[in-house]
């Protein structure tokens, strides 16, 4: 490997003595990652006028109702969407390795933006995390998680509006792990320069977008100069390009620690994966949960895919009782990538319209109505608006 490869930043210190397969097996997974990393810029997909075809990925659990919610507020919008759906489950491929369905992958490198419910999690199943799997195939490096406050439902926020940005696919989530002797297991944090700089410039694209004023790299580069040191020189230098945003950068725990304290000095957050999993799910619990919280996963050569990142609910599933909101949320922002920005609008006001109104809501939101009646609400007040 030689070139940019090798400024890569590996958070490992310990020596293997003999043990060859191991690095054999680290440098290949180290040279597909950067490969990838490599080729792509962030890009936003253009879209002619007309009925544009979506790949829905229903999921488990209360995937297909709330999934079936959506269709039917699209519906009612008359959203310009056709929906191909494809569902999604681990198989073993060509040298036993861990691939979706043919036809999944197939409809999604067609029609490029997906809509996904939420799937779940195997432990111990012998195959990975099926969202984990969709990153890797497709390459979504930037998870984009707005944090907005609702009104009408109650936290002890009410100010909150800002957006994390997620590094995707590498860090600790790399998933290259070695038993080094019995007892010891080396994880290893995978940092390189390829996919720190596309996600840094992705950030200040997107607050330049967007309106938005600041953008903070989230980062421990006071403890691992090597692999957020890269990180956050990257961050550094997309800066330099974007005078008109204001940067600033902060210690992970200090983050953590402010934005209970007052989220509002938050606006847009770029960060390495797992203090995304980590703080996008801290800044969703400031608005009401994951069940109110939009999320989208924006890849290389316009591929993109919105999904409710909450989990499948396996106890309420079928008693028409789960929340729509976070899938539907998801979809308006997949309506805002299209360049739908109309039906978009149209779809929150009526979503937020009728929390505010607190008269049809789901439990979680705070009332006892059932899935089917808030969906039916929501379209009601779209059709009023014609």
């Amino acid at each position: 490997m030689a070139g940019k490869a090798w400024r890569s930043a590996v958070c490992t210190r310990i020596v293997l003595g003999g043990k060859k397969s191991i690095f054999v097996l680290f440098f290949s997974q180290l040279s597909r990652v950067v490969g990838a990393a490599k080729n792509e810029t962030p890009q936003s997909r253009t879209f002619i006028r007309g009925i544009q075809t979506v790949t829905l990925i229903p999921g488990d659990g209360i995937g297909p109702e709330i999934s079936n919610a959506v269709m039917k507020i699209f519906e009612a919008a008359k959203a310009p969407i056709r929906w191909e759906e494809r569902n999604v489950t681990a198989i073993r491929g060509p040298g036993g390795k861990w691939m979706i369905p043919p036809d999944a992958k197939e409809s999604m490198d067609k029609n490029k933006i997906g809509l996904k419910g939420p799937l779940k999690t195997p432990i111990a199943a012998g195959h990975p995390s099926m969202n984990l799997l969709l990153r890797k195939t497709f390459d979504l490096y930037a998870n984009v998680r707005p944090c907005v406050s609702i009104e009408g439902y109650q936290t002890p926020y009410t100010d909150v509006n800002l957006v994390t940005i997620r590094e995707n696919t590498e860090g600790e989530y790399s998933g290259i792990e070695h038993v080094i002797v019995d007892g010891v297991v080396q994880s290893i944090k995978l940092i390189t320069e390829q996919a720190s700089k596309r996600i840094a410039e992705y950030a200040f694209e997107y607050a330049r977008n967007n309106q938005r004023a600041s953008v903070t790299a989230v980062h421990k580069a006071n403890i691992m100069r090597m692999s957020d040191g890269l990180f956050l020189r990257k961050c550094r230098e997309a800066a330099e390009k974007y005078k008109d945003v204001k940067f600033t950068e902060m210690y992970l725990d200090t983050v953590c620690l402010n934005m209970v304290q007052d989220p509002t000095q938050f606006d847009v957050l770029v960060m390495p994966n797992l203090y995304g999993d980590i703080l996008s799910d801290l800044c969703a619990g400031l608005i009401g949960g994951l069940g109110v919280t939009p999320s989208g996963n924006i890849g290389a050569n316009g591929v993109a895919i919105f999904e409710s990142v909450h989990g499948t609910a396996p106890d309420i599933a079928g008693k028409d009782l789960a929340n729509p909101t976070a899938l539907l949320l998801s979809a308006v922002m997949m309506l805002r990538h299209m360049g739908l920005h109309g039906h978009a609008k149209k779809i929150e006001t009526a979503c937020f319209d009728t929390i505010r109104d607190r008269k049809v809501l789901t439990k979680d939101l705070g009332g006892n109505s059932k899935c089917s009646e808030f969906t039916e609400a929501i379209c009601q007040r779209m059709k009023d608006m014609d």
